[in-house]
C-alpha cells in the first residue's frame, strides 16, 4: 500500500508532463507563429471634421505596431509593475503570484487581486474567448507555457502591448496612446506611460473620459509601485505625479464633442476599399460631416446628465439619440451614455420594439383608406382571433375623434384601424417612408411589436415634418485628399413624395396634439412648434419619443442593454424631457440650438383641407378595405396570437 502511495504522485506527475508535452505539439500544428500575428499595414489616416469645420476626430494615420525597442522603457516598466511584478522571473505560469493573489482574495473576503501573468493575459488575446470557465482557464494555463517555449520575454511584452485593450476602443498602446493624448506612444511620458498601466485593471472604471479622478488616483498607485520595485526613482516618481494633473487635462480634451459614436458611425459609412485604397493613394483622408458641434456636444451631455440624476432610480442604464435635418443629414448620434464602456452604437445597431411610436404608420394607413383626424372612432374592446389588446390602464373612453385617439395612444383604436386596413397595407406605408427592418404581418404590429433601430424610425417621420418626401440619412459631405482633391461629394437626390400633401397635414396636426396635448406633453417646447409621439415597449424594457420642430426630427431611446425592465419608465416621461432638452440647446429653456433666437410664440399650423379625398394612385391608396377583410383578420389562423393581452404602451 506505501509503494502505491510514493508511486502514484510519479505516475501522476508523468501523465501530467506527457500531457503538457503534447499540448505542445498540438498547438504548434493548429495555432501559427504567434510572430506572424504582427500588423503588416498601418491604419489609413482619417480626419473627420464637423459640419462647421472644426476638427471632430483624427482616426489612424500611427504606427498601429511600434517595436518594443521603439517605446520608452518606463512603459513596459509600467504595465510589470501593475500587473506581473515577477514578469522575468516566470515561465510562463507563476505559482508564487497565484498563491499570493489567493491569501489576499481570502483575506479581503472578495477578488481583489488575479493571479495571470502577463503571458496567460496575452494567450488568452490572441486565441482564447473570454470566457470564464475552467477549461478555458487550463487552455490559457498550458498556451502560456507553449508562448514562453516560443518566444522571448521581449517579444512576449511586444505582442502584448500592441494587443492589448485599454478602452475607448483602443486596442494597442500606440492606438490609446493618440486616443488619449494625441501622441505617438513612443512620445509617452512617464506620467502617461503611468496612466495607460492603469487602465488594464478596468478600462472603463479607470478611464480619464469618464472617471478622470479614478484614473489619477490609479496612475499614482502605479507610479508608487514602479518606484518601490526600483525602476524609477523617488525624485522621477515625484515629477511624474506633479504631471499627472495636466496630462489627464490633456487627456479629456482628446474626446470632443462627445461625439465617439458618432465618428464610428462616419468610418463605418467609408466603405473599406475606399479608404485603404484611396487614403493610401492620397496619405490620407479628410471627411466633412454633417455634424453639428454644439448639437452634438449638447445631446451627449443631456444623456449623461439625465442618466447620471434619474438613471439609477428608474433603473434605465442607456440612452440614445438621433438628430436628422429635413434632408436626412445627421446633425448628431449619441449611441450610449459612455463610449469607454462599451462602444455598442445603440442608435444605429440596437434593434428594439417601438411600442406606440410606430402608431402613426397606423394612423397614416387610416387617413389613406378615407379618414380624416376629426372621424369618429371607438375606443371599446376588440378581439381578433385569440388576441384581446387592452389600453394601458384597463379603462375604455367611447367615442373620440382620430385626433384624440392619437394623443391618447389608444390601443383598442390602433389594433381596429389595423384590422381594417390590413396589415399588409401598414407594412408597405411604413417601408414607403424609410423603415427597413422586417415587420410583423399580423394585426399585433398595430402596437409596434417589430423591432426597428433608432435611426430608421427617426428617419421614417421625416416626411410628416418635410411635406411628405422619403429621405436617406447620410453624415458624409464630401471626402477629400489631404492636399484638397475632391474624392467625394454627397449628391442631394430628387425629393420623391410619399405622403399626399393633404394626409401630411393630417399627420402634422395630430402629432402636435399628442405632443401638446397627449402622452407627449414633457417634450412640448416653449414656442409650441412641434410635434412627436411616445413610445413604450411590452414591460417597460423601452421607452422612445420620436418628433420634429421647425427644421429638426430626432429620437430619443432609453432602456437597458440586457431588456431588462425599467421602473415604470414610458416614452413621455424619461425619453421626451431628454428630447426637450436637446431641442431646446445648451441655453434652454430660452431658446432651441436650431433657431438661435429667444424662443417667439408658436408657429401657426398650416389650415387643414375641408374634406379628405385620397389621390386615386398606387403610392396613396384610396379605396376602403373590403368588410370581408376583417372576417378574414378575425379569423385565429391568419393572426399571430401575442403571449399576453397587453402589448405596447396603451396611454404613454
Amino acid at each position: 500500500m506505501k509503494r502505491v502511495l510514493l508511486v502514484a504522485p510519479l505516475y501522476g506527475l508523468a501523465f501530467a508532463i506527457a500531457s503538457i508535452a503534447g499540448l505542445m505539439i498540438y498547438y504548434s500544428v493548429i495555432y501559427p507563429d504567434p510572430l506572424t500575428l504582427r500588423p503588416k499595414k498601418n491604419t489609413p489616416y482619417v480626419r473627420v471634421l464637423a459640419a462647421d469645420g472644426t476638427v471632430i476626430s483624427e482616426r489612424g494615420g500611427g504606427d498601429d505596431y511600434v517595436p518594443l525597442d521603439l517605446l520608452p522603457r518606463y512603459v513596459s516598466d509600467a504595465v510589470v509593475a501593475t500587473e506581473d511584478q515577477r514578469f522575468y522571473d516566470h515561465h510562463g505560469v507563476d505559482p508564487i503570484g497565484m498563491a499570493r493573489a489567493v491569501v489576499i482574495n481570502l483575506r479581503k473576503g472578495r477578488t481583489v487581486q488575479g493571479g495571470s501573468t502577463l503571458t496567460q493575459q496575452l494567450a488568452k488575446n490572441l486565441y482564447l474567448s473570454h470566457d470564464r470557465t475552467f477549461s478555458r482557464k487550463l487552455e490559457e494555463f498550458t498556451l502560456a507555457l507553449w508562448l514562453e517555449s516560443r518566444l522571448s520575454k521581449q517579444d512576449i511584452m511586444e505582442l502584448y502591448l500592441n494587443r492589448v485593450y485599454l478602452g475607448a476602443g483602443a486596442y494597442g498602446v500606440d492606438a490609446a496612446a493618440r486616443r488619449y493624448f494625441r501622441k505617438s506612444a513612443r512620445d509617452l511620458t512617464l506620467a502617461e506611460s503611468a496612466m495607460l498601466a492603469g487602465l488594464l485593471k478596468a478600462p472603463s472604471r479607470y478611464s480619464p473620459l469618464s472617471n478622470p479622478g479614478f484614473a489619477r488616483a490609479r496612475a499614482r498607485l502605479v507610479l508608487s509601485q514602479m518606484e518601490e520595485i526600483g525602476f524609477i526613482t523617488e525624485e522621477q516618481e515625484r515629477q511624474a505625479l506633479e504631471e499627472v494633473a495636466d496630462a489627464f487635462k490633456r487627456s479629456q480634451h482628446a474626446a470632443p464633442l462627445g461625439a465617439d459614436y458618432a465618428v464610428d458611425y462616419v468610418m463605418e459609412r467609408l466603405a473599406p476599399a475606399f479608404v485603404m485604397g484611396l487614403a493610401t493613394e492620397a496619405s490620407g483622408l479628410v471627411v466633412e460631416t454633417t455634424l453639428d458641434p454644439v448639437l452634438q456636444a449638447n445631446a451627449a451631455n443631456v444623456v449623461e446628465e439625465h442618466l447620471a440624476v434619474r438613471g439609477q432610480e428608474l433603473q434605465a442604464s442607456e440612452a440614445a439619440v438621433v438628430v436628422l435635418d429635413r434632408d436626412g443629414a445627421v446633425r448628431a448620434l449619441v449611441g450610449g451614455r459612455s463610449y469607454s464602456d462599451t462602444q455598442f452604437n445603440r442608435a444605429v445597431k440596437a434593434m428594439r420594439q417601438p411600442g406606440s411610436a410606430f402608431k402613426p404608420f397606423v394612423y397614416l394607413a387610416a387617413l389613406e383608406a378615407g379618414y380624416t383626424p376629426d372621424t369618429i372612432v371607438n375606443d371599446i374592446p376588440i378581439t381578433i382571433g385569440s388576441w384581446s389588446p387592452r389600453n394601458e390602464n384597463g379603462e375604455y373612453l367611447g367615442q373620440m375623434p382620430l385626433r384624440t385617439a392619437l394623443a391618447k395612444s389608444i390601443n383598442s383604436v390602433s389594433a381596429r384601424l389595423t384590422a381594417e386596413v390590413g396589415p399588409a397595407r401598414v407594412i408597405r406605408l411604413a417601408k414607403r417612408l424609410g423603415i427597413a427592418s422586417p415587420l410583423a404581418r399580423d394585426a399585433t404590429i398595430s402596437l409596434g411589436t417589430s423591432e426597428v433601430s433608432l435611426l430608421e424610425l427617426t428617419n421614417a417621420y421625416n416626411p410628416f415634418a418635410n411635406g411628405g418626401h422619403a429621405t436617406e440619412p447620410y453624415v458624409i459631405r464630401r471626402v477629400s485628399s489631404l492636399k484638397g482633391k475632391v474624392l467625394f461629394s454627397h449628391q442631394p437626390q430628387p425629393r420623391q413624395p410619399v405622403i399626399a400633401p393633404a394626409h401630411t397635414r393630417y399627420m402634422d396636426d395630430m402629432l402636435t396634439t399628442a405632443l401638446n396635448e397627449g402622452t407627449g406633453r414633457r417634450a412640448a417646447l416653449p414656442n409650441g412648434s412641434a410635434a412627436g409621439k411616445t413610445g413604450t415597449s411590452q414591460g417597460f424594457r423601452d421607452a422612445w419619443f420620436i418628433g420634429y420642430s421647425d427644421r429638426l426630427i430626432a429620437g430619443v431611446w432609453t432602456g437597458n442593454d440586457d431588456g431588462s425592465t425599467m421602473n415604470r419608465v414610458v416614452g413621455g416621461s424619461l425619453p421626451a424631457e431628454i428630447w426637450r432638452h436637446i431641442m431646446m440647446g445648451p441655453s434652454a429653456p430660452i431658446r432651441a440650438p436650431h433657431a438661435q433666437q429667444p424662443v417667439a410664440q408658436a408657429t401657426p399650423r398650416p389650415a387643414l383641407p375641408q374634406a379628405s379625398t385620397p389621390p386615386d394612385s398606387d403610392d396613396y391608396p384610396s379605396e376602403r378595405t373590403a368588410e370581408d377583410f376583417i372576417a378574414r383578420a378575425l379569423d385565429t389562423d391568419s393572426v399571430t396570437t401575442p403571449d399576453t393581452a397587453s402589448i405596447g404602451d396603451g396611454a404613454r
